[in-house]
């Protein structure tokens, strides 16, 4: 053996059991201080001290990029088979940009032989078709009765085969409804459904609207009368702007407004939202969210991106992110970057897909507001939208993350919203096709990686403490063979050095 290992026995030698158990004890109460304030920060900030200062300031001087996303942002740990009563917990909302079933949902059937609407998505479409469409005096005409059935159907060959049926006794409004919704391979096809379905619409609802303080009965008649008129129009206007004729489309939206200002429920105004952005109309959105980004009024991720977008136009052309960290942010990026904080905590789901971090998918019938399947839904007709204005997905991408860190802990207290309902994942995987879609989660603050191992290496170190102080012979035992077995790669390397080094050499080198 060398002198290297001379020196190390040595040294081990004179190591005392009260060495191990001062060594033990101070190691615990170094790591035990490192967990507390770990604790401390993360309960103050939100994030661990020691993983802020690696990723502000350490990695930089190493030359990394910082690619980092909330924590679990993404995760689905959540149940498949969660039971419905939670589902209904969460209010689930008519999409008001959905898709035609005929011309586009059945398009992608076709190409990829995927079901892109789940059977209870569908169900809740099912039941809206009978709340508007139908009423208890239908079974006085004929027609009408065999759309009452018709509404009832799974079978969608048997819907259409019913509607066709009820146009042959007369013209039926909801029959040529379904037949554009279902039957027609394109949008051409179905507008001119809506047209003729338009014409007796018109009829019926001046008829009702004559005798509808005559009774119960006609009030009911009437009020359906409306929905079906109200749903013609704009399925027309929808019509229109996916044909290209979005100034059409803006004026039959802002004409059908005025004639039915009491329907909201409808949220028509987010159909007109989409086409005013389409035409660039900016001065116009911000009067309609005006209107509509009321206190007293639900939101929607339709309103919160959209205000976010127009306050990031006055900005995010010349926004730059080490610009702003040097000067700091001026009124306008900090109306801006607050507005986008607001929208992402109303719906934190949306800005992976505007920033195509998540894959996009046809946007469901049904949404439920603050899910994944209000995002998908928003994104997949204002992506563009982004995209038109330079900077604003850059602006986006800079700040959207910081929401997470404003937001009290637990997430689920709100900051500027109500709290965020815990029912969301269960209801979007109803409503979304989870065989080809993984179901995005409200992104929770999990504890940070170093404070779990601050804290495992407290609870090792203090048992080590304890045992050492119970048995200082057996541990110091174990300790010598631990360090021994530590520095034993070393002592081979400090061999061959010797072998290969001649002994004077060697021996000057000792020395000093």
């Amino acid at each position: 053996m060398g002198m290297w290992n001379e020196v190390v026995s040595m040294f081990l030698n004179t190591l005392t059991p009260k060495f191990y158990v001062a060594l033990t004890g101070t190691s615990s109460l170094i790591s035990g201080l490192i967990l507390i304030f770990e604790w401390w920060y993360f309960r103050k900030y939100g994030t661990s001290f020691i993983e802020q200062v690696s990723v502000s300031h350490l990695r930089p001087l190493l030359g990394g990029v910082d690619n980092s996303s909330p924590t679990n942002s993404n995760s689905s740990n959540g149940d498949a088979d969660s039971n419905r009563q939670s589902v209904s917990e969460c209010k689930v909302w008519r999409n008001p940009l959905n898709l035609f079933r005929g011309a586009e949902y059945n398009r992608y059937t076709w190409v990829t032989g995927r079901e892109p609407l789940t059977y209870y998505d569908m169900n809740l479409s099912a039941q809206d078709h009978q709340t508007f469409f139908t009423c208890d005096s239908d079974h006085l005409r004929p027609a009408d009765a065999i759309m009452q059935k018709a509404w009832r159907e799974r079978n969608p060959q048997a819907r259409i085969s019913a509607a066709h049926e009820s146009l042959e006794l007369e013209d039926c409004a909801t029959a040529s409804i379904l037949l554009a919704e279902e039957e027609a391979t394109t949008i051409v096809e179905a507008e001119k459904l809506f047209k003729q379905a338009l014409k007796t619409g018109e009829g019926c609802y001046r008829r009702s609207q004559q005798l509808q303080h005559h009774g119960a009965q006609y009030e009911a008649q009437h009020r359906r009368d409306t929905n079906v008129l109200v749903y013609i129009k704009r399925r027309l206007a929808m019509c229109s702007r996916k044909l290209g004729r979005t100034r059409e489309a803006v004026k039959m939206l802002r004409d059908l407004m005025k004639e039915f200002p009491l329907l909201s429920m409808f949220n028509i105004h987010e159909n007109l939202l989409e086409s005013l952005l389409e035409l660039q109309n900016y001065a116009d959105v911000q009067a309609v969210l005006a209107k509509y980004d009321d206190i007293s009024l639900p939101k929607s991720a339709t309103i919160c991106y959209t205000a976010a977008l127009l306050k990031a136009r006055a900005v995010s052309d010349k926004f730059s992110p080490e610009a702003a960290s040097r000067r700091g942010l001026s009124t306008a990026e900090m109306n801006a970057v607050e507005a986008i904080h607001r929208a992402v905590e109303f719906n934190p789901h949306v800005p992976k897909y505007l920033l195509e971090m998540k894959s996009l998918i046809l946007p469901p019938e049904h949404i439920l507001k603050r899910g994944d399947s209000e995002a998908i839904a928003y994104a997949f007709f204002h992506l563009q939208h982004w995209k038109r204005v330079e900077g604003a997905l850059n602006l986006l991408h800079c700040t959207w993350e910081g929401t997470f860190r404003m937001i009290p802990y637990p997430l689920e207290k709100g900051h500027l919203f109500y709290p965020y309902p815990i029912c969301t994942e269960t209801a979007d995987r109803e409503l979304l096709p989870t065989v080809f879609h993984e179901v995005s989660v409200y992104p929770k603050k999990e504890l940070p990686f170093f404070i779990l191992f601050t804290a495992g290496l407290c609870s090792f170190t203090a048992m080590l403490a304890l045992l050492t102080h119970q048995f200082p012979e057996l541990m110091g035992v174990f300790a010598k063979a631990f360090l021994s077995t530590l520095f034993a790669p070393l002592n081979f390397i400090m061999e061959k050095v010797e072998s290969i080094l001649p002994s004077s050499l060697w021996h000057q080198l000792t020395r000093i």
